[in-house]
């Protein structure tokens, strides 16, 4: 099979297409034929070994959406023909940017059948965080004010559908171009981090922090009584923001995102209902990848990337 591989690290090209051994299921497996791959930031970072996997060669990629090949040996969810999307998992179940990848079949659900691959693939890595966050760790209730910081990102705009459908107040930073999108999504508020000061808003209930660094530090000023704020940046975390945030009567900690049926299973809900949409940037065949990886390394991207395979 066709794969994207690097065995150094760098800029986007060290990326090369590959030949390699297609990969056979094991028990409680699933060979996926990849149809689409979503890209997302931690990509970028761990092509240049800012990340949490340190070995080489390695093809990376956790968002997949396709159809099931075959399946190991005491898979009982997925059958062969199944169209099935979701993230490998995290950190180290990367492999997705390939014509095949082996999946634990519980990380794949089904993909509803009015969302092409495209959009699926678009969505498990950053929805499943944003899912994480607001429902598993904040749990947002009706009427709560959120921030989103980074909001037009692939995390972000995720986050402001599902924090909409949980009945929040959302409040999100971004520029300026893409604050149109964003009140399309459902954002309440919008703050313009180039000419605007976040802090400045009402006080709030949740943070969700996508930068880290000054930006989770300063956070903690917007944050009510027994407020949360919870950094998906986690290498970028500050120290000892969490003891700082107690003495004010908050809560600061850091999420990394896990492979999660339960989570995979709402978002699928959600998609199929029409009340979570993921934004496209781009699309890139398979072939092109470096592109992608170029165009993530810009920083500018609203929404997500997507590699199309086959």
């Amino acid at each position: 099979m066709k794969a994207i591989s690097q065995d150094t690290y760098g800029g986007p090209e060290v990326l090369r297409e590959v030949e390699t051994d297609r990969p056979v299921p094991g028990p409680t497996e699933v060979l996926v034929r990849v149809r689409a791959a979503g890209m997302n930031p931690t990509d970028w970072k761990h092509r240049t070994f800012r990340g949490f996997i340190d070995h080489l060669p390695r093809v990376l990629g956790w968002d997949v959406s396709g159809v099931v090949e075959s399946v190991g040996v005491g898979v009982a969810l997925h059958r062969p023909g199944d169209e099935v999307f979701g993230m490998l998992p995290y950190p180290h179940g990367h492999g997705a940017f390939a014509e095949y990848v082996v999946a634990p079949a519980r990380a794949l659900v089904r993909k509803p059948e009015n969302v092409d691959h495209i959009q699926a693939g678009a969505a498990p890595l950053a929805a499943l965080t944003a899912w994480q966050v607001l429902v598993d760790a904040a749990g947002v209730q009706p009427g709560q004010r959120v921030l989103i910081h980074a909001a037009a990102g692939g995390v972000g705009h995720f986050a402001v559908q599902i924090a909409k459908t949980r009945g929040a107040h959302v409040i999100g930073t971004a520029s300026a171009p893409k604050h149109a999108v964003l009140r399309e999504l459902g954002a309440d508020e919008l703050v313009d981090y180039r000419t605007e000061d976040f802090t400045w808003i009402e006080p709030v209930d949740v943070v969700l922090d996508a930068l880290g660094g000054e930006t989770a530090e300063r956070s903690l000023e917007v944050l009510k009584p027994g407020g949360q704020l919870i950094s998906i940046a986690a290498l970028d975390f500050p120290e000892g923001v969490a003891e700082r945030a107690a003495a004010r009567g908050v809560r600061a900690y850091p999420l990394i995102v896990e492979a999660d049926q339960q989570g995979m299973r709402a978002i699928a809900d959600l998609m199929a209902s029409g009340r979570l949409k993921p934004v496209i940037e781009a699309v890139f065949p398979l072939a092109e990848a470096a592109k992608g990886h170029a165009l993530g390394d810009t920083g500018r991207v609203t929404g997500k990337i997507v590699l199309t395979v086959g």
